[in-house]
């Protein structure tokens, strides 16, 4: 099957198709996208699916199995919500550790990594070394320059959060 004819086959049954998987699942949105995706698929074997002779019927297939799996994977959930209930609210970060999160992202990277390692992973500085491959002096300096930066870009956030 040539792309103009893909196109053509796609602009005649979509319609058809979509309204056909919304009866079948109920759920206009659900249709359109079981229904999208088996085009998608059925694009990649367009010529298998010219010599098939049923186009139409093999992408109503794969859209049906897609709804199908889809519910699979909901029922799953479901049961696992039951089993094990339903997930903590986790707090939203407040706003010191979201300008903490900024200021890490403006220092260097070997800078943060060092950061990271020593102390939110509470690594002694001779791990870190072993485990950035600099030595325990070039880490030392690191974080000691690390430390500064993030005071200064840290100040300015606080002051900017606060007015």
């Amino acid at each position: 099957m040539s792309p103009e004819e893909f196109d053509e086959f796609y602009a005649g049954s979509w319609s058809r198709l979509v309204g056909q998987l919304y009866v079948m699942t109920g759920d206009l949105a659900e249709a359109q996208d079981v229904v999208q995706e088996a085009y998608v698929r059925a694009w990649r074997r367009r010529e298998e699916l010219s010599a098939s002779g049923a186009p139409e019927a093999w992408v109503r297939t794969v859209a049906w199995r897609l709804a199908v799996s889809r519910w699979r994977r909901a029922r799953s959930y479901l049961s696992a919500l039951v089993r094990h209930g339903t997930p903590s609210e986790a707090a939203g970060p407040d706003p010191e550790h979201a300008a903490l999160v900024a200021a890490l992202r403006k220092i260097p990277e070997e800078q943060r990594r060092v950061v990271v390692l020593h102390y939110l992973c509470d690594l002694p500085v001779a791990e870190v070394a072993e485990q950035t491959g600099a030595p325990v002096g070039t880490v030392k300096v690191r974080l000691a320059r690390a430390r500064a930066s993030l005071a200064r870009h840290l100040t300015g956030d606080l002051t900017d959060l606060k007015a």
